[in-house]
């Protein structure tokens, strides 16, 4: 009873705590590493207040995206939502490195109607429609945002590891698929394909529950948009970074915010 109560206390002041922020939206794989004729891996996609913990809702597999190590897109098998996890199964017919992702991209805007705040979300092409002409304190910010995790069968490499030259995206020397507990990795983190310089970068590894602290770690990313982690520990690990500007801006939005989450995976030495 003691145990259930201390747990109750640290997930009532988790969810306090993390509530202040956005979900965290994840897609997190069975194995990043595997080996075989046609071995297969199972994905779950969410958003949650903590880690690699279903507990908030199910991602929607609407913009998924499976990128194949010759650079052709895969579709899913067996996919279905539930209330608090997507899941779907990636048959790995090629010998390289598979890109999932989730790409979502459209506006966000906020006024006001009649005194009363209003929040949309959308399209640019069903912006006029369902946003008012006369809307008052108009505010429409073009939002991009990538969440990927990434799986090698066999030989690391591919053309799905190339980046696409559109948004926030992650690249760099290390291989995601070749993390090792004590040992550094570099990365690189591009906007549009050009080198997004002075970014801030967080890492949450999983297990927050356990530990009883979120323990993030910052990074910030050099004028090439690179930066390095030395892994303290192995397991899985949550990574997220967002710029926010006005460059790339089309209208009627002003403002733009660019964001990506990554899921790694470190294996032990």
């Amino acid at each position: 009873m003691k145990n259930f109560k201390k747990i109750a206390l640290f997930s009532a002041l988790a969810c306090a705590a993390f509530t202040a922020q956005a979900h965290r939206a994840f897609l997190v794989p069975s194995s990043t590493v595997v080996a075989g004729n046609t071995p297969w891996v199972t994905v779950d996609a969410a958003a949650a207040t903590d880690v690699f913990v279903f507990d908030h809702n199910a991602l929607k597999l609407d913009n998924l995206f499976i990128t194949a190590p010759d650079g052709t897109a895969l579709k899913p098998e067996n996919a279905n939502t539930g209330k608090y996890r997507s899941s779907f199964d990636v048959k790995l017919s090629q010998i390289g490195s598979y890109k999932i992702g989730l790409l979502n991209e459209g506006l966000f805007a906020s006024y006001k109607e009649e005194g009363k705040v209003k929040r949309w979300r959308g399209t640019a092409e069903t912006f006029a429609k369902e946003v008012p002409a006369n809307a008052e304190e108009l505010q429409v910010t073009q939002r991009s945002g990538r969440v990927e995790t990434f799986v090698t069968n066999g030989k690391p490499g591919g053309k799905a590891m190339e980046i696409t030259g559109s948004g926030l995206e992650l690249s760099g020397a290390t291989h995601p698929n070749d993390l090792v507990a004590g040992e550094t990795a570099q990365f690189r983190l591009t906007l549009d394909g050009k080198p997004a310089a002075k970014v801030s970068v967080t890492l949450i590894a999983g297990g927050v529950r356990y530990r009883q602290k979120l323990d993030e770690k910052t990074f910030v990313t050099d004028n090439d948009g690179k930066f390095s982690v030395t892994w303290a520990n192995a397991g899985m690990y949550w990574m997220e970074a967002e710029i926010k500007d006005d460059k790339q801006v089309k209208a009627p939005a002003k403002s733009r915010v660019a964001s990506y989450v990554a899921t790694l995976e470190v294996l032990p030495q």
